[in-house]
C-alpha cells in the first residue's frame, strides 16, 4: 500500500496574510514524523503472520500503541489524557477517602516478583479459580496459554502493571465467578475467529483504569476520577469493582463491534469513553448506581 504525503496548504497571494515560516516547519517537521510512523507501523504489522496467536496480539498493541520510546502498555492513553488534565480542580477530601486513595496508590506501586512466595500463591489461585477441574503443572507451564497470556511464564505479562493487575483478575474470579468464567470461555455472543487472549486484556483493562482515574496524580485531576473517589470512601474495593465493570463492558463493546484482535485497542478506547460518561453522572452514589454494573448478572 501506498501512502501518501500529506498536502501543504498555503495562503494565496490574494489573502495579504504573510505565511509563518516557522510554523510551516514544524508542520512539515510532524508531518515528515507521521509518515515515518506510518512505515514503521506497517512493518510491524506485517510480521503477524510469523508468529502463534498470542505474540501477534502483543505486536499489534505495540504497533498500534507505541509512540516513540513508550512501551505497549503505557502508550495507550497518554495522547488522550494529557490534555484533559492540564487544568487542577482542587477538592477536600475527607480523612477516610484520603486514607483509602493513599492505600490504592501504594497497591499501584507494587510490581510482581516471581520469587515471592505471596506473589506465587496469587498466580496459583488465580490458576485453581480459572480451572479448578484441571491439575496445575507449575508456575512455569504452557497451559498458561490456555488462560490467554503470552508464554508459559505469566510473570514476564506483569511488567506493564504490576501486582494489582494480578489482583484484579484474582479479585474478579472470586466475587463473579460466572461472569469471570463467562468472559473466559468466550460463551456470550457471536465470537470472531481471532478471540482478544483474556489475561493479557485483563491487564490493558487495569491500566486503562489507571489512566483514566488519574491515579498517579496526588489527587485525580479529572470529572470521573474526582466522582471514583467520592465511590472509594463509600467502598474499599471501588477500584476492584469497577475493573470487573470495565472488564464486562468492554467484553460487550466487543461483541457489539463484531470485533477481531486487530480491534483491540479501539474496543478498549470506546469502553473507557462509556464508562468516563458513566462516572461523571450526577447521581452515582456507589458503584452499584453505575448502568453497566447490571452486565456483572446477565
Amino acid at each position: 500500500m501506498r501512502l501518501r504525503r500529506r498536502r501543504q496548504c498555503f495562503p494565496s497571494c490574494s489573502s495579504l496574510q504573510r505565511v509563518d515560516e516557522d510554523e510551516i516547519y514544524w508542520r512539515q517537521k510532524k508531518g515528515d514524523e507521521e509518515l515515518e510512523w506510518s512505515h514503521s507501523s506497517a512493518h510491524i504489522i506485517s510480521q503477524l503472520t510469523q508468529f502463534s496467536f498470542y505474540d501477534s496480539f502483543h505486536l499489534m498493541v505495540v504497533a498500534n500503541a507505541m509512540v516513540g520510546p513508550r512501551s505497549w502498555v503505557g502508550g495507550l492513553f497518554n495522547r488522550s489524557s494529557n490534555k484533559r488534565n492540564e487544568k487542577f480542580i482542587d477538592y477536600p477530601l475527607c480523612p477516610l477517602q484520603e486514607q483509602r486513595l493513599q492505600r490504592l496508590q501504594e497497591r499501584l506501586q507494587v510490581p510482581f516478583e516471581e520469587t515471592r512466595p505471596d506473589h506465587q500463591e496469587a498466580l496459583r489461585a488465580l490458576w485453581h479459580a480459572a480451572f479448578p477441574n484441571i491439575a496445575f503443572k507449575g508456575l512455569i507451564s504452557e497451559q498458561w496459554k490456555e488462560m490467554g497470556w503470552q508464554g508459559p511464564n505469566p510473570s514476564t505479562d506483569f511488567r506493564g502493571c504490576g501486582l494489582i493487575s494480578l489482583e484484579n483478575l484474582l479479585f474478579f474470579s472470586r466475587t463473579y465467578p460466572a461472569s469471570f468464567h463467562r468472559l473466559l470461555f468466550k460463551q456470550g455472543g457471536k465470537r470472531a475467529a481471532w478471540e482478544y487472549p483474556f489475561a493479557v486484556a485483563g491487564i490493558n483493562v487495569s491500566f486503562m483504569l489507571i489512566q483514566m482515574l488519574d491515579l498517579s496524580s496526588v489527587k485525580p485531576r479529572c470529572l470521573p476520577g474526582i466522582n471514583f473517589i467520592k465511590l472509594l470512601g463509600d467502598d474499599e474495593k471501588a477500584f476492584d469493582e469497577l475493573y470487573c465493570i470495565a472488564f464486562e463492558m468492554m467484553d460487550a463493546q466487543w461483541l457489539a463491534m463484531n470485533a477481531s484482535y486487530m480491534d483491540f485497542n479501539e474496543v478498549l478506547q470506546v469502553t473507557r469513553t462509556q464508562l468516563e460518561r458513566e462516572l461523571s453522572l450526577e447521581d452515582i452514589n456507589s458503584i452499584q448506581d453505575l448502568p453497566a454494573y447490571n452486565l456483572l448478572y446477565q
